[in-house]
């Protein structure tokens, strides 16, 4: 017996919900599809989004043979079989459309194995990734295909399509409420969605309450991919909120992860970038206080240990912000890497044992000199000249720390 969401798999657009900013008349995809002239392809996007059955829709509307492969269960042997079966089609007048689901599970190698037969015309490639194409397909296969990205669904959207899965299961709910608790429950999954109707439908309930429904979704995973786009996603939003000095939207993208099952070490670590990144030495607390943090949760696990963790977030949430020494040692860097073959000056060498060529002649010893600052004293390459990199802000600690370096700095 096939699983609800392959009998509701729609067959042709218009059975289609979401993606209508792909569909619209006046998208080249959509064009495409309409004349018949498909080219290769990524479709990008979350799970349950639409992916496969785009795939399979798109190819029903063009004459042609229509192939699939996993990345998880296939490889080059299945690849060579299809591309035999293109020449036997191609013979007779007929395309080959390939679709190739989770195309990012194919590692470099793999992914080169399609490049001959995409420019040869003898197969159009339509592959489906949940990860950034960017990222997970090399450059000469990406180069050849066109990359659509698929949203994931609305409430709207999600709330029509289990209507119809309602319906084809004979389940009838009038209480908006345990249809928002269903919709909430797939995040924006509509495999996951069917997936709830049919476990609805074969617990034989026999009232469709919040209770029961909230009963029968305990056990629901949250959506969280430890390595995948989801994951970086809810990282970025976490490092966001942080460096826009919103407390609460930290320790909420924190929940989500945690609950989702991230490693909390994952987000001291992000916090202690941050420390260094975004708040410098405007809090050089920061720093401390994560690096505490983390010790804590080290020494006492995960729900005491999560808790230093968000009074980390907090505090480096609401603490001054300043990426001055960031950007200072990456303008360093840039000149470090144009200038490797500039010497040390002589002054600030230290003489060699049994050898010297002047190295550490002229060379003052701050702490001999008036306030420990050696005055005019050069600490550059003299072909570069003196540089200046780091350039505090007027907030936090950096307010003092400005006012110090242009007194040295006026003073040289």
């Amino acid at each position: 017996m096939k699983p609800l969401a392959e009998n509701l798999r729609p067959q042709i657009l218009d059975d289609f919900f979401g993606q209508s900013h792909l569909l619209s008349d006046s998208h080249p995809l959509k064009q495409a599809i309409d004349r018949q002239q498909l080219h290769s392809m990524i479709l990008w996007g979350p799970s349950g989004t639409g992916k496969t059955t785009l795939a399979r829709i798109i190819a029903s509307q063009v004459d042609g043979h229509f192939a699939q492969m996993s990345a998880v269960l296939d490889g080059v042997k299945e690849l060579r079989a299809v591309v035999e079966n293109a020449k036997k089609f191609q013979n007779i007048g007929q395309k080959t459309i390939l679709f190739v689901d989770e195309i990012h599970r194919f590692n470099k190698a793999q992914q080169d194995g399609f490049l001959p037969h995409i420019e040869s015309g003898l197969i159009t490639l339509i592959g489906a990734t949940t990860e950034n194409p960017s990222f997970e397909l090399n450059r000469a296969l990406l180069s050849r295909l066109s990359v659509y990205v698929l949203n994931s669904l609305s409430v709207q959207e999600l709330s029509q399509i289990l209507n119809r899965a309602l319906a084809h299961e004979q389940l009838e709910i009038n209480d908006q409420e345990v249809s928002t608790q269903i919709i909430n429950a797939s995040s924006g999954d509509a495999r996951r969605l069917i997936n709830i109707v049919e476990q609805i439908a074969l617990a034989k309930l026999s009232v469709l309450d919040a209770q029961s429904i909230g009963q029968l979704l305990q056990d629901k995973i949250s959506v969280f991919d430890k390595g995948g786009d989801i994951f970086y996603q809810q990282l970025s939003a976490f490092h966001k909120s942080v460096r826009g000095s919103s407390p609460d939207g930290a320790l909420y993208w924190m929940a989500r992860m945690l609950v989702g099952g991230c490693d909390p070490k994952t987000i001291a670590r992000r916090l202690l970038a941050i420390a260094s990144e975004d708040i410098g030495n405007a809090d050089p607390r920061a720093l401390e206080v994560t690096l505490n943090a983390w010790d804590v949760y080290e020494r006492v696990g995960d729900k005491e240990g999560c808790r230093a963790i968000a009074q980390a977030a907090t505090y480096c949430a609401v603490a001054p912000k300043s990426n001055a020494v960031y950007k200072a040692f990456n303008q360093a860097m840039d000149t470090a890497k144009a200038t490797g073959d500039l010497g040390v000056p002589k002054h600030l060498c230290n003489a060699t044992a049994g050898l010297n060529n002047g190295e550490g002649e002229g060379y003052r010893y701050a702490h001999d000199e008036t306030d420990a600052v050696a005055t005019g004293q050069t600490y550059f390459p003299e072909a570069l000249g003196e540089q200046v990199y780091y350039v505090p802000t007027d907030r936090g600690l950096e307010v003092k720390i400005s006012e110090k370096l242009k007194q040295l700095r006026n003073q040289s």
